[in-house]
């Protein structure tokens, strides 16, 4: 319960100050969210054109706040639920946020593959907020870990390294369309949460061999290949996909182009009481870019995970999954 109520009194912080912030500035609360994150970082106020009462409400909250007293884990918490808010009240399609549940079992299964690794380089290249990135990088502390986000949200963009600069997590963040060239050397691992849809740009995607040979392009598939493109020989890539990946009628070019570029390593689907529907249900998938120290698994790695909150089915699955990778990695 501590624990609990830590992160709801940092919550409660973060919120009141957003709150000032949007009503002083006029703007919505996300902003705020925003305006937050970067105040606190920097321990002072750093907008101009506030009221002297606002000024000193925010100051007294920021002295308040004692942000080294919590762990990296208890700020990504707090200032994902300010986030959430913000987020609920904008209604922002395509940005809702990866479940902390999920975020916290992608760490494992990175920590896994990449268990003789002592430095790490780590793209997600649809970082959104950075709550998947920096999830991930909380479960990687025993590692020197280098990593990047990129998105083409100036508003996500601030929110993320707002959120990594809390945690102390020293990403280099781009604002840029995500499926332009990247300002990235080649990485050992890509994470992603692939944000489903169609591309607009249909100049960009010429350069894809995933494009559409009508009409617009899916960005999903797009993702999967920009992601093949900047991960080195032999790296990790965890993929949070729709269910119907395999479904649609560009399915057989994505077959193709992933039996020529990459080994499947797994295919772990999420428990589907996380979903709105069957429709909205996805799964982590997990491939190795071919190349010099790429191996075949003996068998892929194929799951449905249960509830996470079922202790019992968890530490079952775990078992299997420590087995799997005691035969194959």
């Amino acid at each position: 319960m501590e624990t609990i109520s830590k992160i709801e009194k940092l919550f409660a912080l973060f919120n009141e100050s957003a709150e000032t912030l949007a009503k002083e500035l006029d703007d919505p609360y996300i902003e705020g969210v925003a305006e937050t994150g970067e105040n606190l970082f920097h321990q002072t106020v750093l907008q101009e054109d506030l009221s002297d009462i606002a000024k000193k409400k925010l100051s007294n909250l920021y002295d308040r706040a004692n942000l080294s007293s919590y762990t990296k884990e208890e700020i990504r918490k707090a200032y994902q639920l300010a986030i959430l808010k913000g987020l609920k009240e904008g209604a922002h399609p395509n940005h809702q946020m990866t479940p902390d549940t999920v975020g916290l079992f992608m760490g494992y299964l990175v920590n896994k593959f990449l268990k003789s690794k002592e430095t790490v380089s780590l793209l997600d290249h649809a970082a959104g907020t950075g709550n998947l990135l920096t999830a991930v990088l909380n479960t990687l502390e025993q590692k020197k870990v280098e990593s990047f986000g990129i998105d083409v949200d100036e508003l996500l963009i601030r929110l993320a390294y707002s959120n990594a600069n809390l945690q102390e997590h020293p990403v280099s963040f781009f604002n840029q369309d995500s499926l332009q060239p990247l300002f990235v050397a080649p990485v050992d691992a890509v994470i992603c949460d692939l944000p489903v849809g169609y591309y607009p740009d249909d100049i960009v995607s010429e350069e894809y061999k995933l494009k559409a040979d009508e009409g617009h392009s899916y960005s999903h598939h797009l993702l999967i290949e920009q992601g093949v493109k900047y991960a080195k020989p032999g790296a990790y890539l965890f993929f949070i996909i729709p269910n119907q990946l395999f479904d649609s009628k560009e399915a057989p070019k994505l077959n193709q182009f992933l039996k020529e570029e990459v080994i499947i390593q797994g295919l772990l689907q999420l428990p589907l009481s996380m979903f709105k529907s069957e429709q909205h249900a996805k799964s982590i998938f997990i491939l190795q870019k071919k190349g010099e120290g790429a191996v075949m698994p003996k068998q892929a790695l194929l799951a449905e995970l249960p509830k996470f909150s079922n202790r019992t089915a968890m530490q079952s699955i775990m078992k299997q999954l420590d087995e799997w990778f005691t035969i194959n990695k």
